[in-house]
């Protein structure tokens, strides 16, 4: 099956990553650090248009199912992704609106948690063939929506700290770090799934093997070890507030994510390999 054939897919994995990640920065930004409001509002808002995006493809019919590509999914998984998915829309957008509210904030954030993660575990074992093979392909969605999601929210929180130049350094060194850990969780589940296998029918150095080697070596070494160095500098750089140049690296770093998600993706779904 060509890559081509699965770009529905990878859009869709890439956009909820996108939205997913970026909420859950959002949460853990707002008790761990002195974030604005606007800064938190404005990013919430964002991952729920992307929420939107996600779920006008998803009902658009281009996520049915094919054999070629992902086995179609249960009517009831599918229903309960779409209800997730909507949960979290709702969420994201209305989180703006009721910031301010520490009750009501709360209860958006739960929802919307909850309901990114109901999305994920269903999209995984709705498109596994067996419950074994969802399991590793979970990990793999929610380390994805961390990583881009999380390099996403960060170049937004670097651009506020240029028109709201008082705030701490606080936020952004987090958000740095956060970054940081989950691409190192990345490299290390890389070496794991190549080594000893993790998508359905991957064996052990499966994917040093045929056709997609060069995609492989490229997902290693410009999206993953090169967004290693970019975010430990970003994290170094802005502990002296260097925030210019702490949200330049950001956004370099925020593109070779977001190549790796599209990459990570494509590759499970043509040839069933997890990186």
């Amino acid at each position: 099956m060509r890559i081509v054939d699965s770009l529905p897919y990878v859009a869709s994995v890439l956009l909820s990553s996108m939205a997913f990640g970026s909420f859950a920065f959002v949460v853990i930004t707002r008790w761990r650090t002195d974030a604005t409001r606007g800064y938190l509002g404005f990013t919430a808002f964002c991952a729920g248009l992307l929420a939107l995006l996600t779920l006008a493809i998803k009902l658009g019919g281009l996520l049915a199912g094919t054999p070629e590509v992902v086995r179609t999914v249960p009517a009831d998984l599918y229903l309960l992704r779409q209800y997730g998915l909507g949960a979290f829309a709702a969420a994201a957008l209305l989180y703006p609106v009721f910031a301010r509210r520490a009750r009501a904030a709360l209860v958006l954030e739960l929802v919307g948690l909850v309901g990114g993660s109901i999305v994920l575990a269903a999209t995984a074992f709705g498109w596994a063939a067996a419950a074994v093979d969802g399991v590793p392909l979970l990990v793999q969605l929610v380390v994805l929506s961390l990583a881009t999601g999380g390099s996403l929210a960060a170049v937004i929180l670097g651009h506020w700290y240029l028109v709201t130049p008082k705030i701490s350094e606080g936020p952004l060194v987090l958000q740095a770090r956060l970054v940081l850990g989950v691409i190192g969780l990345q490299v290390l589940l890389f070496v794991v799934w190549t080594t000893l296998g993790g998508g359905p029918g991957q064996g052990a150095f499966d994917a040093f093997t045929g056709g997609n080697l060069l995609l492989v070596v490229l997902r290693l070494i410009v999206t993953l070890l090169f967004p290693l160095v970019l975010t430990w500098m970003a994290w170094r750089t802005a502990l002296t507030r260097s925030m210019e140049s702490a949200t330049g690296l950001l956004y370099i770093n925020l593109a070779a994510v977001m190549a790796g998600t599209i990459g990570a993706a494509a590759l499970y779904l043509s040839s069933r390999l997890l990186l």
